[in-house]
Parts: structure tokens; C-alpha cells; sequence
């Protein structure tokens, strides 16, 4: 399955704030060995919103949005998408209910207009609860588009999709991605000038063309980064095909130029 991302948010746009949200996405469905070749960031505007849709419907299997889900007459993305979709919004009373119950705590009585349209949720789809936060996500299907749509704040999105959407994705995905991690920096004994992508990457040579395991190299400010990638059916699998790649790097490299070595798991 290749899964688009697609971020909803003006203050994105604007430069407000950063969008992390998709860098999170990002190493998530990679960890799923789903494939991510596009990331877009669309203003709350439903016809920009629904051009964006169908852009990325052009090559994607699913989409997974964020933002766009609060009280405010500017989010606008889940009644969007149940036009788009051809959803019926109805009322989700466990939503509803909350709600209630939140306002009568926290002493503001009765629910305006905004804070109910979020209780308002799209018929025949999955609900995906909140519980760091009030706006619900869901996921919708149909013609063999799927939409996953989760909130825009990071601390309710992020546990949102491990609780509920990476077992719904690892059902889509036929295989795992493994990668290893090489941090290259000067001589511990010389600290003089560091070790650069440039060299680095001269060192490996032809393991950069490889297609599995795949191999990158980045540019940090203290040295550089050597990713090691691999994709099998099964974590052990994968390291099977990593570690004698790894292996040639390091050797390539020279010890005394890595820090370490180590599973990306982030």
C-alpha cells in the first residue's frame, strides 16, 4: 500500500508552526513497510482541500490527514471529506455525551454550536477516539480509497494512531522495514575536522545504487549519518539482509570513525 500525507492547516502554510506531525507520520509508516512518496500541506480551504484529495488519489492507495478537526468555522477538513466520500454525517452520542459531561466539569454549561459539530461523525465508517483531546478521527472507505483523518494537534494525533490506526495499517502492509543506523564523526584521539558526507559516501561507492538493503548518507553538523535500509516479511529477515551490508560499511568507513552502530527505532 503507498499512503500520502496530507497536512490541513494554514498555520502551516504561514510558517507559524512546524509541521511535525508528518515527519511523525513519516517514520511510523515506515516502520510498517508502507511506502510514503508524497507529503502535501493544504490551507483550510474545502476546494484546495479536495484538489489535494484528488492529486494524491492519482497515486496513492490512502491518505492519511491531519488537522482541520476542532470547533472552529475554519475546520472544515471531516465535513469536507464526508462530501467527498458520500458519508452521511450523523451524531455519535458516545462524542456527544462527552462533551457534555466535559463542559458540566469544567463549569461552562451548555454546549455551544462548535463544540457540538465535533460529536457530528461520518455514518458507516470506523471512529477513532479521543482520549487526549475532544475531536474524534476516523477512517473512511469507499471505492478503494481509504482516508484515515486525525487531529491536528500532536499530542492527541500521535496516540490516536498507535492506539488505533497501526493495527488497521499493518493489516494493509505485506512487509517490514528494518533500518541501521552508523554515525560517522572525527577520531576520538583527533578531534579535528570532521568526518563529511562527501568522503563518506566516496568510501561506500556502489552500496549507494543498492535497492535492498538501500543505503543513504545525510549530513549532520557533528559528522554524518549512514542508513542502512532493508525490507522482508519479517524483523528477522530483514537484519538477515542488513547486517552483511552494515558490516561492509563499517569496514569501509574504519572504526575509529563510527560512534556507533544501532537500530533505528524512533
Amino acid at each position: 500500500m503507498i499512503v500520502e500525507i496530507i497536512s490541513v492547516g494554514t498555520e502551516i502554510l504561514m510558517g507559524n508552526i512546524v509541521n511535525t506531525n508528518a515527519q511523525y507520520l513519516a517514520k511510523r509508516l515506515a516502520h510498517l513497510g508502507l511506502d510514503c512518496h508524497y507529503q502535501t500541506v493544504v490551507g483550510d480551504n474545502p476546494e484546495r482541500i479536495k484538489s489535494a484529495l484528488d492529486v494524491a488519489y492519482s497515486r496513492a492507495d490512502a491518505v492519511i490527514m491531519t488537522g482541520g478537526l476542532g470547533p472552529t468555522k475554519d475546520d472544515l477538513t471531516k465535513e469536507m471529506l464526508m462530501e467527498y466520500f458520500g458519508k452521511r454525517p450523523v451524531v455519535d452520542t458516545q462524542v456527544l455525551n462527552f462533551l457534555e459531561e466535559r463542559s458540566k466539569a469544567r463549569g461552562f454549561g451548555k454546549l455551544s454550536d462548535g463544540m457540538k459539530k465535533q460529536a457530528i461523525v461520518p455514518d458507516e465508517s470506523l471512529i477513532l477516539y479521543n482520549h487526549h483531546g475532544t475531536a474524534p478521527g476516523c477512517v473512511m472507505e469507499r471505492d478503494g480509497k481509504v482516508c484515515i483523518l486525525l487531529p491536528g494537534p500532536p499530542h492527541e494525533m500521535q496516540p490516536m494512531f498507535e492506539e488505533c490506526c497501526e493495527l488497521y495499517l499493518n493489516a494493509k502492509s505485506d512487509k517490514v522495514l528494518v533500518s541501521m543506523i552508523i554515525k560517522c564523526v572525527s577520531k576520538f584521539d583527533a578531534p579535528i575536522a570532521i568526518v563529511g558526507e562527501s568522503p563518506v559516501a566516496d568510501r561506500l561507492a556502489e552500496l549507494l545504487d543498492g535497492t535492498n538493503p538501500t543505503v543513504a548518507t545525510y549530513a549532520k553538523e557533528d559528522g554524518c549519518i549512514v542508513r542502512v535500509t532493508a525490507a522482508a516479511k519479517t524483523h528477522d529477515e530483514a537484519l538477515t539482509i542488513l547486517n552483511p551490508v552494515v558490516e561492509t560499511c563499517r569496514e569501509r568507513i574504519g572504526a575509529d570513525y563510527i560512534q556507533y552502530i544501532k537500530e533505528d527505532t524512533d
